[in-house]
């Protein structure tokens, strides 16, 4: 298995890039956040990696972080999401953005996305609240709901109960801690 490769970037077409490492020239597919992310002209870059086969080729994959390439591998094992979507979504969302979506139940979000329909986006929000697992990464600074899914998920809720929890909660202007106090209260009421 390839985990990473360090090289000189030889060309950039999107989806594909192609890396120079130590004389061997590497083509990959990369998601449009990774091209976003290499370095100007010709540099030298760190791209992590995924390879797949298939019967009759082998295809390589670059993402400028660890945890583009996990989400691309957790996205690629649901069911009718092939690496072709999986890229397309990681071209479309930040890994945080679609953790957020995943987390509070935003199919409206997904089927934004080329590719990405009513039942393909359900599916989504449901195989992948188990597999995200706790691990929502949302920036900080401008969405209280988001910032809210955030605190609750570092309280160890699993993003199917935060989801839950936020689901009758509104971006009214109140802030994230507030809108955690209410949450956190339904959900104590409603178990006992």
């Amino acid at each position: 298995m390839i985990g990473f490769l360090r090289g000189r970037i030889v060309s950039r077409r999107p989806p594909i890039l192609t890396l120079d490492v130590g004389g061997v020239g590497y083509e990959l597919e990369a998601p449009l956040s990774t091209f976003a992310a290499l370095p100007e002209g010709s540099g030298e870059t760190l791209l992590y990696t995924h390879l797949a086969f298939r019967e009759d080729s082998q295809y390589l994959y670059g993402f400028a972080s660890e945890e583009e390439r996990r989400v691309f591998r957790l996205l690629i094992r649901t069911s009718g999401v092939g690496a072709k979507l999986a890229l397309a979504i990681l071209s479309g969302l930040t890994v945080a953005e679609f953790s957020q979506a995943v987390s509070t139940r935003d199919a409206a979000t997904l089927q934004r996305l080329p590719g990405i329909g009513k039942k393909t986006a359900e599916r989504l929000l449901v195989e992948m609240a188990d597999r995200l697992d706790g691990t929502v990464a949302v920036p900080a600074g401008g969405d209280p709901l988001g910032e809210a899914a955030s605190a609750l998920a570092a309280l160890g809720y699993k993003p199917r109960e935060v989801a839950g929890m936020l689901s009758d909660e509104k971006a009214d202007g109140r802030p994230s801690e507030e809108i955690v106090r209410t949450a956190l209260k339904r959900s104590l009421a409603s178990k006992r």
